[in-house]
């Protein structure tokens, strides 16, 4: 039962759903919790989670951590201080609908710049994988109409959710190059400090202009979720799941958020599924098997 629970397809799909989440809360809690709040606190909890599992192995790969750390800072600045930030930014500015589409593009976004940097190429059918998952996220969002994108007009807050796709793309291109032989909490709590230390700054910075946490059960809750599962559990998975699949792979679960935020609404809202939702759904699903049925090259 363990193997299982340590499966790289599996780790992906726990990550999606824990993301999925996480992009319903922050558009939900932003008028009571500022994005750069949320985002700083996120990561203050998911490192009090993991220094106690990475400080037995800082003595030990120290050296290892000194010699990786050009790779640590990218990373830190790309995955914890970048990502997560500039979405929260987006939803405060643009509808869900506008930043699930938009996310929906991280496969798309991770294989174009893993061509451009890595030379890594896909195969026919693989293409086909992605296309076809990418034509399911777009059925779901545009509610099973051509004439509902005609409402989706761009804002600033697209153009941030626009940043926060790229550098998440870059982020997971950059795990292969993460330091080997660190052990995966210390590497991860590196990663975390160095996000904190740049969202410091941009943080107080937020709190000089007035922008304050309204401090309510709810916003408390939502903050201790975000550390916890998208944080703390999220990238743990993320990271794993990348080192055995792939950078191309692993993006395209990315195309589960949709599927998960469309079973949420539905258990959570009432909102009954309609015939569109299964049928992007399906494609989602196929789209996935059709590239990773096949070993990446």
């Amino acid at each position: 039962m363990l193997k299982r629970f340590r499966h790289p397809y599996l780790l992906l799909t726990l990550t999606s759903l824990f993301w999925s989440i996480n992009m319903v809360l922050g558009r939900a809690i932003r008028g009571d919790v500022p994005p750069l709040s949320l985002a700083f606190w996120r990561w203050a909890i998911a490192l009090a989670l993991t220094l106690p599992l990475a400080l037995p192995h800082l003595r030990g790969q120290w050296p290892l951590l000194k010699r990786g750390w050009p790779a640590i800072v990218i990373l830190g600045l790309l995955g914890v201080g970048g990502y997560n930030t500039l979405a929260y930014v987006a939803l405060q500015y643009t509808a869900a609908t506008n930043a699930v589409l938009l996310n929906s593009f991280i496969p798309i976004a991770t294989i174009t710049l893993s061509w451009i940097f890595l030379k890594k190429q896909l195969r026919g059918i693989e293409w086909l994988g992605v296309l076809t998952s990418l034509l399911g996220v777009m059925i779901i969002v545009a509610r099973g109409t051509v004439s509902t994108f005609a409402g989706l007009a761009p804002n600033i807050g697209d153009l941030w959710m626009l940043c926060a796709v790229f550098v998440w793309a870059l982020y997971t291109i950059g795990l292969q190059w993460r330091p080997a032989g660190v052990d995966p909490m210390l590497l991860l709590a590196a990663l975390i400090g160095i996000g904190l230390v740049a969202l410091a700054p941009a943080y107080a910075w937020e709190i000089a202009q007035g922008r304050l946490i309204h401090v309510t059960p709810k916003s408390l809750a939502v903050i201790a979720y975000t550390g916890v599962f998208p944080g703390f559990l999220g990238y743990i998975f993320y990271n794993r799941a990348v080192g055995e699949v792939g950078a191309s792979k692993a993006s395209l679960f990315i195309h589960l958020m949709p599927v998960f935020g469309t079973l949420l609404s539905a258990a959570f809202l009432d909102e009954v599924p309609q015939i569109y939702h299964f049928i992007g759904i399906a494609l989602i699903f196929v789209g996935i098997y059709l590239t990773t049925a096949i070993r990446f090259r």
